[in-house]
C-alpha cells in the first residue's frame, strides 16, 4: 500500500466518524476505531474506550434537535502500517433549552494515532483539542424535516446501505 493510498483510506474513516455520529450509527463508529483504542475528548468530555466514546457520544447527541460535523484541513503522517493525522472538525449542534433554541459550535482538532491491522486502518488513540465552542440563541429559517439521524436518511439509500 503507496502512502498515497494509506492517507485516502484514514481520510475515508474521518469521514465515516462524522458520518456516524451525524446519523447515531454507533456500528458505523465503532468500525472506526480498532476495539482497544482509547480516546481522550478533553477535561470535561470523554475519556475511555472508542467503542464507548461512540456509544456515549449518540447517546448525547440523541438528546439534541440537530448537529453536523465537518473534518478539513487533513494532516496524515504515514510510516508503514502506522500513522498519525491531525484534522479540524467544526460540530454545529442546535438544541431547546428553556424553550428557545440555541445554536453551539464547536472547533476542535483530532489528533489520531492510526494503526493497519488486517488490512484496514483504524483509530488507536484519539486526543481531542478544542480550540473554541459558543453557544447563542437562534431564530430558525424553517423546520427541516428531510434529514433524519438514523438509517432513514437518504444518503443511505445514495450509498446503497453500505456505509
Amino acid at each position: 500500500m503507496t502512502d498515497l493510498e494509506a492517507k485516502f483510506a484514514i481520510t475515508e474513516q474521518l469521514y465515516r466518524y462524522c458520518r456516524s455520529v451525524d446519523r447515531l450509527d454507533a456500528p458505523l463508529g465503532h468500525s472506526v476505531f480498532h476495539t482497544d483504542a482509547t480516546v481522550d475528548y478533553g477535561p470535561s468530555g470523554f475519556q475511555g474506550s472508542g467503542h464507548a466514546a461512540i456509544d456515549w457520544i449518540c447517546a448525547a447527541h440523541g438528546q439534541l434537535a440537530a448537529h453536523s460535523h465537518q473534518i478539513s484541513n487533513i494532516l496524515i503522517d504515514v510510516d508503514g502500517d502506522r500513522a498519525g493525522s491531525e484534522a479540524y472538525v467544526t460540530a454545529t449542534l442546535r438544541m431547546e433549552r428553556e424553550g428557545k433554541v440555541m445554536h453551539m459550535e464547536v472547533w476542535s482538532r483530532y489528533c489520531d494515532r492510526w494503526s493497519r491491522r488486517d488490512g484496514v486502518w483504524r483509530i488507536e488513540r484519539r486526543d481531542t483539542v478544542t480550540d473554541y465552542d459558543s453557544i447563542r440563541e437562534v431564530t430558525p429559517m424553517k423546520r427541516h424535516d428531510w434529514a433524519r439521524r438514523d438509517r432513514d436518511d437518504p444518503s443511505y439509500a445514495a450509498l446503497g446501505g453500505a456505509r
